[in-house]
């Protein structure tokens, strides 16, 4: 019961001083570090939590779209309006950026998407 009690009081802290939760777009390491239902893409610098190997939006998230990326793959990367967005659980040193000067996968899609430092 101790060990419960000692948890919950960890988690009420993290959860009152704004740790973020993984999420699409958060930095990582390894792919427990992301949403279950996503990898961490350790292609990029810090990491990336998506998907890759897409090949129309609906095999993305709600929240992100299939982007055809220069190294020649497909990746769900997070949409955005601004740079913000991408960057509530990355470092300064691993931010993404807010941009639509990508090639979407779907034509006519209209979104701009976080897109994380190559690694």
């Amino acid at each position: 019961m101790r060990n419960l009690a000692g948890w919950m009081g960890l988690t009420a802290v993290l959860w009152l001083t704004g740790c973020p939760q993984p999420s699409a777009g958060s930095e990582c390491r390894e792919s427990r570090d992301c949403p279950e239902d996503q990898s961490c893409l350790t292609e990029f610098k810090g990491g990336y939590c998506g998907d890759k190997d897409c090949t129309k939006n609906e095999d993305c998230h709600a929240d992100a779209v299939c982007v055809r990326h220069d190294d020649g793959t497909n990746y769900c990367f997070l949409k955005c309006t601004d740079k913000p967005e991408c960057n509530r659980a990355r470092s300064a040193e691993n931010e993404s950026n807010c941009v639509s000067n990508v090639t979407l996968v779907e034509a006519g899609t209209n979104t701009k998407v976080c897109v994380p430092p190559s690694g």
